[in-house]
């Protein structure tokens, strides 16, 4: 449903990828939305895809309530409460508006030929499920769970907000969708989450990495100086809360700064689950110990789109100078921001997997990164980068000082990542491990060659 943005999207698009290159027929479907440019075209992200088109949804004043002609639906809900999104959040829909999501996708389905499909890939728990079965209900499903539907099922669990009116009810109804599929993909450390949340028998959640385009993130030359002055002062992306990117501007100076110090690169949305509070807390009292200079650089969170305190007023509040902020950036420009790096960092408490950690190490950077979940499965603590524990504030703290103190070590750890990576997490790697499970639900028995991957 959700139009390409997100981790989930660049997961889609390699699998998609992956699984071509192995011998299948894939059909991708996915939502998309021209107002925010590339980032959200789904012909611009994905290429060989079937998109359908949320813009008219979002011209019509009632975008989650639009009932448009083919290869149109109502916008996508969440399941993230953003004040002011028009995306708003699953468990506030009620079941009229459930209906219409239902009506749209399956005519887009049949579109697209889903009765002819060997199975059905489905990115998240959506109505999209419900939609599969009605179109298909012969058609096997595997879904491929990325967390943020399992961040809602536990904060419907712990007590929803009143405003969460339907939240039983859409809860129901993805752990009705989780135990139908034939088997559910999920990142390795999330699988225990995954069936306690769901009620899913053990045996049908296979644990399956993200990969990463070793070709795209590979280490690369960079003029350092100038690469910090054309997106930080020449064109600036980075964005003040309540203000258009571009607003977070700054001049040579603080580029200049950068340039000759130690580079800290976080690369993520904005979300509460980020913790990005205790990263720039935790380099705002490492800072007066650094041996050298170092700056922390933040590339992500779409203009508009923060939860808690945004990260500026974070820095302001600490009164730490050396935060910079980059904006959103499209996924070909990462290889350039890494690579004018020392390191990848992240503190996020509830991280599925961490696609920018292999991104990162890819390119030959060493991982700083709290252990939840999917950090702890990917960073060799020791070897490819340090592991905090999480909410260990002293660890972190020191963590980072490591980093900017000692370049030997960082570079040699730095070195051990980019071969792990290789080794453990390239998308043909991946995408051959899919390929044999969906193999194995197949609903003719034989080797399956016709996929389709719905978002």
């Amino acid at each position: 449903m959700f139009s390409p943005r997100g981790g989930s999207a660049h997961v889609a698009r390699g699998l998609a990828d992956g699984m071509r290159a192995q011998g299948c027929t894939v059909t991708l479907v996915a939502g998309s939305r021209r107002d925010l440019g590339a980032h959200g075209d789904a012909r611009a992200f994905y290429g060989d895809v079937r998109p359908v088109s949320l813009d008219r949804a979002l011209a019509s004043g009632a975008p989650l309530r639009y009932d448009g002609p083919p290869g149109t639906a109502p916008l996508h809900p969440s399941f993230e409460e953003r004040p002011g999104a028009p995306d708003r959040v699953f468990a506030q829909l009620d079941d009229l508006d459930y209906e219409r999501q239902v009506r749209a996708w399956s005519r887009e389905l049949e579109r697209a030929g889903a009765r002819w499909a060997d199975v059905f890939y489905l990115h998240h728990l959506t109505p999209l499920n419900e939609a599969a079965a009605r179109v298909a209900p012969d058609v096997p499903v595997v879904g491929q769970l990325h967390g943020t539907e399992l961040l809602m099922l536990e904060r419907i669990a712990g007590g929803a907000p009143p405003a969460w009116r339907h939240a039983e009810r859409w809860a129901e109804r993805m752990r009705g969708w989780a135990q139908r599929c034939a088997r559910l993909v999920v990142a390795p450390a999330g699988v225990e989450r995954a069936t306690r949340l769901l009620a899913v028998p053990r045996e049908r959640v296979a644990g399956l990495p993200n990969g990463v385009d070793i070709d795209l993130f590979s280490p690369r030359p960079v003029d350092r100086g100038g690469f910090w002055r054309r997106v930080l002062v020449e064109r600036p992306q980075g964005w003040l809360p309540g203000q258009p990117a571009g607003s977070a501007r700054y001049g040579e100076p603080e580029a200049t700064r950068l340039a000759a110090g130690t580079v800290l690169l976080y690369v993520g949305r904005f979300t509460a689950v980020k913790r990005l509070d205790r990263l720039i807390a935790a380099f705002a009292r490492a800072r007066p110990r650094f041996a050298r200079p170092a700056g922390l650089v933040l590339v992500g969170g779409h203009p508009g789109e923060w939860e808690g305190e945004h990260p500026a007023r974070v820095a302001a509040r600490l009164g730490v100078p050396d935060v910079l902020l980059a904006g959103w950036r499209g996924h070909d420009e990462l290889p350039s921001f890494f690579s004018a790096a020392e390191a990848v960092v992240i503190s996020s408490e509830r991280e599925q997997f961490g696609l920018v950690l292999i991104e990162g190490m890819a390119c030959g950077l060493p991982a700083v990164a709290t252990r939840s979940l999917g950090p702890a499965t990917i960073v060799e603590e020791g070897r490819t980068g340090w592991l905090a524990e999480l909410g260990d504030q002293t660890a972190l703290e020191a963590a980072l000082t490591a980093v900017v103190d000692d370049p030997r070590e960082r570079e040699r750890r730095g070195r051990a990542a980019r071969a792990a990576v290789r080794e453990r997490f390239t998308w043909p790697t991946v995408a051959a491990q899919l390929v044999r499970l969906l193999e194995e639900v197949d609903a003719h028995g034989r080797p399956t060659r016709a996929v389709r991957i719905i978002r």
